[in-house]
């Protein structure tokens, strides 16, 4: 869960790098509360009020972190223009996210050789 409240921290930096691991656990973590708001509004009989107003809280982090993702990867931010295409776009798009982390590039280093956190 600390992959979701990271992203929230970072909530419109689009400098850096993200690994896989973030941009993915964010994606479905927001994917899962969005069903669950979608399911509460249904139960409410509010339409899709609730789900609408989480979209908007979380548009400006979720183009972050996807921006952050495709730096990861080598490529800017203007890669996610790609989403605008039907169908062939969000495939290439996915594909793009999906890929390893590339070496130390112009976005910063590789956040994989970063050091990892002390346990003490």
């Amino acid at each position: 869960m600390h992959w979701y409240g990271d992203v929230l921290k970072k909530y419109a930096v689009f400098e850096g790098r993200a690994r896989r691991a973030e941009y993915w656990m964010f994606t479905l973590i927001s994917l899962v509360i969005s069903v669950a708001l979608m399911f509460a509004d249904m139960a409410l009989g509010l339409g899709f009020a609730l789900e609408a107003v989480y979209a908007v809280a979380v548009l400006l982090p979720g183009l972050a972190v996807g921006v952050r993702r495709l730096h990861d990867t080598g490529r800017g931010g203007w890669w996610l223009l790609l989403s605008l295409v039907p169908l062939v776009g969000w495939i290439v798009l996915v594909v793009l996210l999906a890929q390893d982390s590339a070496p130390p590039n112009q976005y910063g280093p590789n956040p994989k050789e970063a050091a990892p956190a002390s346990v003490w």
